[in-house]
């Protein structure tokens, strides 16, 4: 007597079973990642304070204070609110200004680069230079933080009439910046944001 081997396969879920199953994946994810967001921008947002902060007492040497100031009405105005379109003044332990912190967005060779950078006013001079935020090409377009000769062009630069980036070794005059070997673009980048953020900033700070 032969027996009969009766095989059951497994009903394949049906497409709209599917599709709510990954609707409802999907959701969960989206809230997960909205709370997780949510949770921690206080700290990351302080975090960001703190670095920028840091920063405008490195590119302004001899600053002991500082303070937020936006252009309002024809006129630099002191804000305590956060806002994208602000410069710091900084001064010096008597209350005296020393100049001034100037934030620079553009683009560089990866993604946008942030910059900092102290200016001061009596001089036409940017004294120093810290990038904020940066994906550049690590071991070539990160020197433009990481090489202390590229850094070193943002000690004493003049701004008149406009920064210029020259070849390596060709540095000549006080308004020009040594670019960085096999970073060329990323250096190049520097100096424009530098030049885009002085014809924004420059005459509102020299304004009578």
């Amino acid at each position: 007597m032969q027996s009969t081997v009766i095989k059951i396969y497994p009903q394949e879920p049906s497409p709209v079973k599917l599709i709510l199953t990954l609707a409802i994946a999907g959701l969960i994810s989206g809230i997960a990642i909205i709370a997780i967001y949510e949770a921690t921008l206080p700290t990351i947002t302080a975090y960001k304070a703190k670095i920028l902060r840091e920063a405008v007492f490195k590119v302004l040497p001899g600053v002991t204070q500082i303070q937020k100031l936006q252009y309002i009405d024809g006129k630099l105005q002191p804000i305590d609110s956060e806002s994208n379109d602000i410069i710091y003044a900084g001064f010096d332990a008597e209350k005296n200004l020393v100049g001034y912190a100037i934030i620079g967005i553009g683009s560089g060779f990866q993604d946008t680069i942030e910059i900092l950078y102290g200016y001061i006013p009596q001089k036409r001079l940017i004294v120093g230079m810290e990038v904020l935020d940066s994906r550049e090409t690590p071991g070539l377009g990160d020197k433009i933080y990481k090489d202390i000769a590229f850094q070193s062009n943002f000690k004493a630069l003049t701004v008149e009439p406009t920064v210029v980036i020259v070849k390596k070794g060709k540095k000549s005059a006080t308004n020009e910046v040594d670019s960085i070997t096999g970073a060329t673009i990323s250096s190049k980048a520097i100096v424009r944001i530098i030049n885009k953020a002085n014809a924004k900033w420059l005459a509102r700070i020299h304004e009578k």
